[in-house]
Parts: C-alpha cells; sequence; structure tokens
C-alpha cells in the first residue's frame, strides 16, 4: 500500500517493478489519492506497505491474463516466471502503452475482450477488473485470480476489502489479493470480460 504525501489513507497498489534499491508502480490517476501519488516528486516521503497477504504461485505452463490497471503486477510476475506468454485488454491504445513494460505481451483493445481471444491448455494467472476475472474463471476454473478492492488498513481489521468465497466472507489483504479461481464466488456481472 502506498500513501501519498497528505493523504489521509494509503492506496493498494501492486508492486510493477522492482529494480536495485528502487520499487515502480503502475498508477492510473483517477482520484485524489492516486493524483496525490502521480504527483510526487523526488525527494517526496511515500510510505510503503507491504508485501500484504499471498500472490501468485508458479505454474507450469503460465499464461498471463489481464486487464487496464490490473497489468500492474505483471512486469514483476514476467520476470519471476522467466518472460511467459501474457494476453492484455485495454480500453483505449492510451491504456495500451504499459504493455511495454511486460515481455511478450499480446494487446487487444475494446471492443475485443481477453476472454473472446485467451487460448486453451495454459495456466491462468489473471489481474483485472471483476468482469474479467468472472470470465477467467469460466473458461479456467483453475485460474489464479488476483482481486482489486479497496483496502484501508492493510492488516484484516478494518473488513474493507472483504469478499464472499464459498459463502465465507475474506479478507483479501490478509487471504488474498490471489485467490484460486474455483474458490472464488464472483458475482455475476452485466459488462462483458
Amino acid at each position: 500500500m502506498l500513501e501519498a504525501p497528505g493523504r489521509l489513507l494509503p492506496r493498494p497498489m501492486s508492486l510493477s517493478l522492482a529494480p536495485e534499491g528502487e520499487l515502480g508502480f503502475l498508477i492510473d490517476p483517477v482520484g485524489p489519492g492516486t493524483r496525490a501519488l502521480s504527483a510526487a516528486r523526488p525527494g517526496d516521503r511515500i510510505a510503503v506497505l507491504g508485501p500484504l497477504g499471498n500472490g501468485f504461485h508458479r505454474v507450469e505452463i503460465p499464461l498471463l491474463v489481464g486487464g487496464g490497471v490490473g497489468v500492474a503486477p505483471f512486469p514483476y510476475l514476467s520476470e519471476w516466471l522467466g518472460g511467459p506468454r501474457a494476453l492484455l485488454g485495454f480500453r483505449s491504445a492510451w491504456h495500451a502503452e504499459a504493455a511495454a513494460l511486460v515481455p511478450n505481451a499480446e494487446v487487444v483493445l475494446e471492443p475485443t475482450y481477453v476472454t473472446e481471444v485467451m487460448p486453451r491448455g495454459y495456466d491462468v494467472l489473471a489481474c483485472g477488473p471483476e468482469p474479467m476475472l468472472a470470465a477467467v474463471r469460466t473458461l479456467e476454473p483453475a485460474a489464479q485470480l488476483a482481486w482489486e478492492a479497496p483496502m484501508a488498513c492493510g492488516f484484516g481489521a478494518c473488513h474493507g476489502c472483504v469478499v464472499e468465497i464459498e459463502g465465507r466472507l475474506r479478507r483479501l489483504c490478509v487471504e488474498g489479493p490471489v485467490l484460486c479461481a474455483a474458490e472464488s464466488r464472483l458475482r455475476p456481472s452485466s459488462s462483458r470480460a
């Protein structure tokens, strides 16, 4: 989690890059907190809390499937996994510029969705909006899904990041954010993924 200068609550962010002595994050400045983070300059102090919860596990034949800012963990994850194939979806060419950070990435733009072109025979590691995760879950029940959710404390005390899994409420900052698709009860959405 990152706490921007002058902001009370930290924002949950996935680590994108970690060159020696540095940490890199992919941030879409859509609200006051993320705009404050994006406006930070060299020398500004940003509080960092993490890692939190559980991340992706190594798999035999990985395929990274991401949507929008959900591609944020993939540069770091791709390096850890040895540069596997990646399929990334974006709503615009401007947003798709983030794909340059992910080796071996294939990009699709709306109105095409990653789940429409997702190949079979891979161990899927997915991160993106909930409708995309629901569609990935339907296609690949063994996929590892990284949920995106607001978080406040990062320790499970506030219950601000709770999702329902198999009829139980789970805190993503402690038990997630990566969950097995077969265990996740994703609410159906009217949006396509």
